[in-house]
């Protein structure tokens, strides 16, 4: 929501500014300088990235725009849900929660936390942690190894799309200098025309670098930085699973692994140790964030 008004506000802001110039916004309406610059934009992603990477940009400019998916609710949902597989795992020995990490879907407990459950990487980054867990065969430093391969293999994978959009948004101004030099070609091709269609050619050749420019920094390069953030968020989440994760392999108690891993929530996200405690106790069910304790 944020994304759309701040949008809304840089293209507001240089429109209004231009107006009160005098500036004609028509003069800016310039559809063969657009086709130019953001077809040439679009061509020089798809040549330099396969199609895994375009359909991230894709899906990763469409969450850009929507609130985050990491909020104190998914952060309590998800020590809810490996507190109740701790919880299972110590009464009953790892061998107890087999089922439900070898068929999540089909889970009870896993069913009871659809937003943590759909994600396929976490919900992968889980199962298959416990699952080297349960056969015994790696100790509690061997299992954290591997978690950290894992999330550094995501790591790369959510940090490609960002690189390749941040890459087109530093093309754009030397695209629009391209449709700017296409401009002067035609301006100079009708010298000895009438003096208003020369100045036309001028001001569309002119508007040609104002868009490379403005959507470079205005449009372009914020939606990729916005997917940068996202995508640390996102290994903050990891992290606080990670912890959880190992405190339990190493032997704590359900309740403290749980709560070793809220100490790694970020602060603006943390729930306080009462509300952990509560949610995890089956006596509350609303988190309220522990700078609102």
């Amino acid at each position: 929501m944020y994304s759309i008004i701040g949008i809304l506000i840089v293209f507001g802001a240089v429109a209004g500014g231009y107006v009160l110039e005098k500036g004609n916004l028509l003069v800016l309406l310039q559809p063969a300088e657009l086709l130019i610059i953001g077809g040439a934009a679009v061509g020089t992603v798809l040549i330099a990235n396969p199609l895994h990477v375009l359909t991230a940009i894709a899906h990763g400019v469409g969450k850009a725009f929507k609130g985050s998916d990491f909020t104190s609710k998914r952060y309590l949902d998800s020590m809810k849900m490996l507190h109740d597989l701790f919880n299972q795992a110590r009464r009953g020995g790892l061998p107890a929660i087999e089922q439900d990490i070898e068929d999540p879907r089909n889970s009870k407990i896993f069913s009871n936390f659809p937003t943590v459950v759909k994600d396929l990487h976490v919900r992968g980054f889980i199962c298959d942690t416990l699952r080297m867990a349960t056969t015994g065969a790696a100790d509690p430093f061997d299992i954290d190894q591997m978690m950290e391969l894992d999330l550094e293999s995501r790591r790369r994978e959510t940090g490609q799309p960002v690189a390749a959009l941040s890459t087109m948004a530093d093309s754009l101004p030397g695209l629009g200098i391209v449709a700017a030099v296409l401009g002067v070609v035609i301006t100079m091709g009708a010298m000895g025309g009438a003096p208003e269609e020369i100045g036309h050619k001028v001001a569309a050749a002119l508007v040609g670098t104002f868009l490379g420019i403005l959507l470079c920094y205005g449009l372009v390069g914020p939606v990729a930085t916005k997917m940068s953030h996202e995508a640390e968020e996102e290994r903050e989440y990891y992290h606080v699973l990670r912890v959880a994760l190992t405190a339990f392999i190493k032997g704590m108690p359900p309740i403290l692994a749980v709560e070793t891993a809220r100490r790694a929530i970020p602060g603006r996200l943390r729930p306080s140790f009462r509300s952990l405690e509560a949610v995890c106790r089956g006596k509350e069910s609303a988190v309220p964030a522990q700078n609102a304790a």
